[in-house]
């Protein structure tokens, strides 16, 4: 059985959603694995929604450990953003703080859901881990919020989700498996005209994540997550899919790139 390790800094609705749905998923016995701890790099009082995460993942009877980033990077003495050296130098040991508490776990496969920190060199050599990114393989990177305002301001006409291993460049390991979705047409196209004459840093300023299409973006894309996510984790617990020495192979050993379960995942969310 594939036992996995899921890590989130637990930022909203979405991250206890989604960890609900795999739950689900291994619970009815679709994905033949098992979850054996959940790491987040917040700790109980941060924050509510990391707290409504904890006390979901106390209820599922996982075990939970919490390493706040921010009074580790506190405790460094670094305030604001940290660049350079300084950067590459807490990464580094709050990483090595990381596995040392994760050390009696052994997972066969690490999952980075809404984790919102690089990996470094040393975890990504300790564990085999796979991100979910809200993107398609050549998107914009960053946090879900980065990639929609980027959409935006590059005026694209499609986006996408991915699960691609994770590497220490932000984003860009290889993919595993990616489905695409349009942002134009209907029902984007009245959207995109209201912001046809404005800067969107106004629209950013006046109306933040409460503008329309960066909401009808967002559904799209959430609709899509956790069908992708489930199905990968599928190929993994069935042996479909492996990773050895950073590679992706087959059942049969040959070496696989990124597969595009556009039409797999549309018929899950009623779109075929």
């Amino acid at each position: 059985m594939l036992t996995i390790g899921w890590l989130s800094t637990c930022r909203d609705e979405a991250a206890r959603q989604l960890l609900q749905v795999v739950y689900q998923k291994i619970h009815t016995g679709e994905i033949k694995s098992k979850i054996v701890f959940v790491f987040s790099n917040r700790e109980p009082g941060e924050d509510k929604e990391s707290d409504l995460f904890f006390e979901m993942v106390r209820s599922y009877k996982i075990p939970l450990i919490c390493f706040s980033s921010q009074k580790f990077k506190d405790s460094s003495g670094i305030t604001g953003k940290a660049a350079g050296k300084a950067l590459r130098e807490w990464r580094l040991e709050y990483d090595r703080e990381v596995m040392k508490r994760l050390d009696g776990f052994h997972p066969d496969l690490c999952v980075l859901a809404g984790y919102m920190l690089i990996v470094g060199k040393e975890m990504c050599h300790r564990y085999d881990m796979i991100n979910l990114h809200p993107a398609a393989p050549i998107g914009p990177k960053g946090s879900w919020q980065e990639v929609i305002w980027t959409l935006i301001e590059n005026k694209a006409i499609e986006s996408g989700v991915m699960m691609h291993l994770v590497t220490p460049e932000l984003d860009r390991g290889p993919v595993i498996t990616y489905c695409t979705y349009p942002i134009r047409g209907k029902p984007f196209d009245d959207y995109w005209r209201e912001l046809a004459s404005r800067l969107i840093a106004d629209i950013k300023k006046e109306q933040g994540e409460k503008n329309a299409l960066f909401q009808l973006i967002r559904q799209h894309g959430l609709a899509r997550e956790f069908p992708l996510i489930v199905s990968t984790l599928k190929a993994f617990s069935q042996g479909e899919v492996k990773i050895e020495a950073g590679r992706l192979f087959d059942r049969k050993g040959s070496p696989i790139s990124g597969h595009n379960l556009s039409d797999e995942v549309n018929k899950d969310i009623g779109l075929q």
